[in-house]
């Protein structure tokens, strides 16, 4: 049995994740086009994988991939819906970084290639320990 997660070590990849994420939009416009529309989405779904290795470090890397995938799939998804109440939620700035604000096909690739980068990325430290 793998040792558990470390809870500082995904809580500053985390913070490194958003951090990027964020960058990514905020400074699209000095960065390579695919980059600047893919990279916050793609990045989005890493955010998961880590957020989630904090709150169940025990987890199998499969376990909390699938898991992150599915969570922002239904996120990108709810994005189809549309009621006065979330609409207002997603106009504010952590709604909208949450929730998003429109159903893209492409971002569910985006989620695919964030959550293997996450996962990737455990599978290398882990073979380094």
């Amino acid at each position: 049995m793998r040792p558990p997660r470390s809870r500082v070590a995904y809580g500053v990849a985390l913070m490194l994740v958003i951090a990027a994420g964020l960058g990514s939009r905020v400074f699209g416009r000095s960065l390579p086009a695919v980059v600047a529309t893919y990279g916050g989405d793609t990045l989005y779904a890493t955010m998961a994988f880590a957020g989630l290795g904090i709150l169940a470090p025990r987890w199998s890397t499969t376990r909390l991939a699938v898991t992150a995938l599915a969570c922002s799939c239904a996120i990108e998804v709810s994005q189809l819906y549309h009621a006065p109440w979330i609409d207002a939620i997603r106009r504010t700035l952590p709604g909208a970084l949450v929730l998003g604000y429109g159903f893209l096909w492409s971002d569910l690739a985006c989620y695919a290639a964030g959550v293997a980068l996450g996962a990737g990325v455990e599978a290398i430290a882990r073979r380094r320990m």
